[in-house]
Parts: structure tokens; sequence; C-alpha cells
């Protein structure tokens, strides 16, 4: 079972005039860590699209803790927490690097779809990229 960090700097354009990390970027951040996760359990989104299986967001929740300001460095926690073999929940915890402040939690959830945009089993059109997700689901709720 696995759970990877990764870590982010906060940039300048990422920020509102209050000076802090706009909102809508801790999705693009989920997005950056997902990929991230997938790299490392050895199956790359690019992957998973050149053998014609797509991964959309059904939806995405975030929850607010406390702001990142410019230039800090974050850390974002993902685990795959829920898989069925079509459909999956990945969750985040983004912390500060330096002190380990909660500045955020969420989850988003996704299917699997061929390329007639047509729910996939994963056992079935894709084993190995099912088989390595089912061994890496956290079942523990890392967003709380």
């Amino acid at each position: 079972m696995m759970q990877t960090t990764y870590e982010r700097k906060a940039h300048y354009y990422e920020t509102d005039q209050m000076g802090i990390i706009h909102h809508a970027n801790y999705i693009r951040w989920f997005e950056e860590a997902r990929l991230d996760y997938m790299d490392r359990v050895g199956f790359t989104y690019a992957r998973a699209e050149e053998c014609g299986i797509y991964i959309p967001v059904l939806a995405v929740v975030c929850e607010y803790k406390s702001i990142v300001r410019f230039a800090e460095t974050v850390m974002i926690h993902t685990a795959v927490t829920s898989f069925n073999g079509v459909r999956m929940t990945v969750g985040y915890r983004v912390c500060g690097k330096q002190d380990g402040v909660l500045h955020a939690t969420g989850e988003s959830r996704h299917c699997f779809m061929n390329k007639n945009n047509r729910p996939v089993s994963l056992k079935k059109a894709l084993p190995e990229l099912y088989d390595k997700i089912t061994e890496n689901v956290i079942k523990e709720d890392i967003i709380n």
C-alpha cells in the first residue's frame, strides 16, 4: 500500500490580490500530485492513454485549512483510497514543508474510459494497471 508525497513550491503567478495562493490552484496541485503518484506506481497517465484508457475527473473537493503564500514549499500527500476497477478515489493532504501545517485536504473521483468514452473495467481492459492500483489502495482516510 502506497502513499506518495509530491513537493511543490508556490509560484508568484498563483497568488491573488491578497498575496496568497488562489484557491483554484489547489485543484491543479492535486492533478500534479496524482500524475506524480501514477509515475511512482510505475504506470504513467501517458502510458494509460497510449493503451486507449482515459481517466477523467468525475468530481473534486477541496477543503481549505490555512493559507499558502508565494515561495512556500508544500508537500502533497497522495493516495488512492477507493478503487473498484471502474472508479477510483484519490485523497490529498497539502502540508507545509517547513512547519508541517495542514493547508488543505481534498479528494478527486475518477472513472476509467475507452476511446469511445465508455466506462471500462481495468481488470479486463488493462490488467497491469488494475494490479498496480489494487496493490496500492490505502483504506485509511488520509484527508482528515
